[in-house]
C-alpha cells in the first residue's frame, strides 16, 4: 500500500489509479476500525489525519479529470482541521528516485520526473507563487545558485503545497499562468471564477502544446484548491 507525498502529476496513470484505489482502503479502514492492513506502517502513519487523507483524495480525482478520467467515489466529507502525518515512508526526493526505476519501461506520468532542482523548480513554480510570492522569490534564486539542493527542494515543495493559497493569491498565479495562453484566444479571463479559468488555460495549453503549462503541478493541484475555496451555494 503506498500513498505517494509528491504531486500526483508525476505519478503514471497505473499509479494514479492505484494510488487512489489505495487510499479509499486505508480511508475505509481507519474510518470504521478495521482490522485488515491496520498495521501496516502506510495506515499507521495516516491515523489521525482523515481530513489531511481527503484532501490527497481530491488532489488524485483532480488530476484523473485532468487525464479524463471519470472518478464515481467520493468519501465522505470531513469537518476537522486537516493536519498532514509528520512522517515519510519514503522522503520526497526518495519518491522520485523509486518512480524513476519502476517507469523505467513503462509510460511516465504527466509531469516527467525531476533530475535535478531546475528541473523540479519548473514543475511547481507557479503553485508556490499561488502560495507566498516571499517563497517563490526566495527558492528561485536558490536554485540558480545551487543553494538550494534537490531533496531540500523536494522536502520544502511538498509542505509548501500542502498548504492552501488564498483566494487572491490564488488568482494571481492563474493570471500568470493565463499569460501563457493569452495570445492564442480573445477571451478575456475572469479572476472570479478560478475553475472555469483554469479548465480554459488547460484546454489551450492542450490545444496549443505549451509545454511549460501542461508540465506543471499548478495544472492540477490549483484544480482542486479552486473547488476547495469555492464558498457553498447558499
Amino acid at each position: 500500500m503506498r500513498i505517494w507525498d509528491i504531486d500526483p502529476g508525476f505519478l503514471n496513470d497505473q499509479s494514479l489509479l492505484g494510488e487512489h484505489r489505495e487510499l479509499h482502503g486505508i480511508f475505509s479502514i481507519l474510518l470504521h476500525g478495521k482490522k485488515g492492513y491496520s498495521c501496516h506502517p502506510e495506515t499507521l502513519r495516516w491515523q489521525g489525519h482523515l481530513p489531511a487523507l481527503a484532501v490527497r483524495h481530491g488532489l488524485l480525482v483532480a488530476e484523473m479529470e485532468l487525464r479524463n478520467f471519470r472518478h464515481h467515489s467520493p468519501l465522505l466529507p470531513q469537518t476537522e482541521k486537516v493536519v498532514w502525518p509528520a512522517t515519510y515512508i519514503d522522503l520526497p526526493d526518495r519518491q522520485y528516485i523509486i518512480l524513476q526505476g519502476k517507469y523505467r519501461d513503462k509510460k511516465p506520468g504527466r509531469i516527467p520526473l525531476p533530475h535535478q532542482p531546475q528541473q523540479l523548480w519548473a514543475n511547481h513554480k507557479y503553485s508556490v507563487m499561488a502560495r507566498s510570492p516571499a517563497d517563490y522569490r526566495r527558492i528561485g534564486p536558490g536554485v540558480a545558485t545551487g543553494t538550494l539542493t534537490l531533496p531540500d527542494l523536494a522536502a520544502e515543495l511538498v509542505t509548501l503545497l500542502r498548504t492552501p493559497p488564498t483566494p487572491g493569491r490564488l488568482r494571481n498565479g492563474l493570471q500568470h499562468l493565463w499569460g501563457y495562453v493569452s495570445d492564442y484566444t480573445d477571451l478575456q479571463p475572469d479572476p472570479a471564477a478560478p475553475l472555469a479559468m483554469l479548465a480554459e488555460i488547460g484546454r489551450l495549453a492542450r490545444q496549443y502544446q505549451v509545454q511549460y503549462l501542461l508540465e506543471s503541478t499548478a495544472l492540477g493541484e490549483l484544480r482542486f484548491w479552486s473547488e476547495y475555496l469555492r464558498p457553498p451555494l447558499a
